[in-house]
């Protein structure tokens, strides 16, 4: 049976699968990246970075606990103070409002009332 080479083989025909690499129109055969040269590893501004690495052996699990609670502490204030100052400016809002209404007690004083010795 022949095909047609433009369309693609029938399923019983085709027995595996075939990936099809795509590239623009006017990109080099070699895969689009330029080669380093030689000589880069050398002439790198980057210092070599193996002395930030640590093994896999090591693993300070206390230090590591003590960090992940100091960040929920850090959280949970960051969080409580956007709460508050929330509350805040609603009840500054809620003051103006009446202010600006023409209304009056807008914000009343409360007194402690003495107790009768």
């Amino acid at each position: 049976m022949k095909t047609d080479p433009i369309s693609p083989p029938s399923p019983p025909e085709h027995k595996g699968a075939q990936v099809l690499r795509f590239r623009p129109r006017g990109a080099p055969q070699n895969g689009g990246w330029p080669r380093p040269p030689p000589n880069a590893e050398r002439d790198s501004p980057v210092e070599d970075l193996a002395k930030y690495e640590r093994g896999e052996s090591i693993d300070d699990y206390r230090h590591r606990m003590i960090m992940n609670l100091l960040t929920l502490l850090i959280a949970a204030i960051l969080i409580s103070g956007g709460v508050w100052l929330s509350s805040k400016l609603i009840e500054n809002r809620n003051l103006q409002d009446c202010f600006l209404s023409g209304r009056r007690n807008c914000a009343p004083i409360t007194v402690p009332s003495r107790s009768q010795q």
